[in-house]
């Protein structure tokens, strides 16, 4: 099934980002093969992917797991890129740090290794994340490619960020393996570096990072420690940027890929002003919220490079919130 553009590989395929690149990449023409968790008893309804426009003809799935890193191997095979999107997340805190981080980082190497067997890979696409930049000591407005997450400093301060911490040092660490692995075997590896995505989604699920950024409207106040000040991106520009930096033909090293900041203060009017169907706190009552202050993140790398971001704040809570509306999460 060869596609006019050729054959890719994305990992992961049942994710938030994952399944809306699937469906990108099938609208511009190539064919995907994407890799899902097994699943022995075929309970995993997986139609969203399957039901796709063009995936009767140009999708496979394969099965392949994280934790057996060979098992992406007839994935790859003669596919000509591999977006590597697949990430071990543990919400239930159940496994310790070095478990998360062991499974994310021998699975990945796993997967690199597979694309330089293949010999028929030319550009590996990895997903980072913003959690791998952002935490650290220092003290900065704004952040860019140059700058990295600090494992003891992540660690030092975990009780206030629960679960997540393992995912931010998994993230940190797995990226800076994937880079070394690929810079000393002459591998041909990007990473994009979402800051917190937002916006629709076609997975069943509903996605983290999008429940997080809807808190106030969900009325969650647990979760508005997270908003106190952070970087934003829709959804369709995240998967739009995993494109464009596979096919810029000069890509090279991290790609962070944000396109607002906004604090906690600024989303309480602006949410009140856009929604004023919903109880969305006033900024009074937000004055004793106490969280991580996140730096911005600067995407300059990116625009300069020719991307250009198409959504703003305005599509990204219109078209989350449509979204939840019609899987019935609001």
């Amino acid at each position: 099934m060869e596609g006019d553009k050729g054959k890719l590989c994305v990992t992961g395929g049942t994710g938030f980002i994952a399944s809306w690149l699937i469906m990108r990449l099938l609208e511009h023409g190539y064919s995907v093969r994407t890799t899902i968790r097994p699943d022995p008893e075929h309970k995993r309804d997986v139609s969203f992917l399957t039901s796709l426009p063009g995936a009767s003809e140009k999708l496979q799935i394969f099965q392949a797991d994280l934790s057996d890193p060979e098992s992406f191997e007839a994935a790859i095979e003669g596919c000509t890129g591999v977006f590597h999107v697949a990430s071990p997340i543990d919400f239930e805190d159940k496994e310790p740090e070095e478990v998360v981080t062991k499974r994310a980082v021998d699975g990945t190497l796993g997967i690199l290794k597979a694309c330089l067997n293949s010999k028929t890979v030319k550009r590996v696409v990895y997903t980072s994340s913003a959690s791998a930049v952002a935490f650290s000591n220092n003290v900065v407005d704004t952040m860019d490619e140059s700058f990295w997450s600090d494992v003891d400093y992540i660690k030092s301060i975990k009780s206030s960020l629960g679960y997540f911490a393992n995912y931010m040092i998994s993230k940190t660490i797995t990226e800076k393996k994937a880079l070394e692995f690929a810079e000393e075997n002459g591998l041909d590896l990007v990473t994009v570096i979402p800051s917190l995505v937002h916006g629709p989604f076609i997975c069943p699920k509903f996605p983290g990072s999008v429940h997080t950024s809807l808190a106030m409207i969900l009325g969650e106040k647990e979760e508005y420690g997270a908003l106190i000040s952070g970087s934003m991106v829709h959804t369709d520009d995240v998967a739009r940027a995993h494109i464009f930096i596979f096919e810029y033909p000069d890509a090279k090293g991290r790609f962070i890929c944000s396109s607002h900041t906004i604090t906690i203060e600024e989303m309480s009017k602006f949410l009140s002003a856009k929604f004023p169907e919903f109880p969305i706190p006033t900024v009074e009552s937000l004055k004793d919220i106490r969280g991580y202050k996140a730096p911005g993140m600067s995407p300059k790398k990116l625009l300069n490079s020719g991307f250009e971001f198409k959504y703003g704040l305005d599509e990204m809570f219109d078209d989350a919130i449509q979204c939840c509306k019609e899987k019935g999460y609001l």
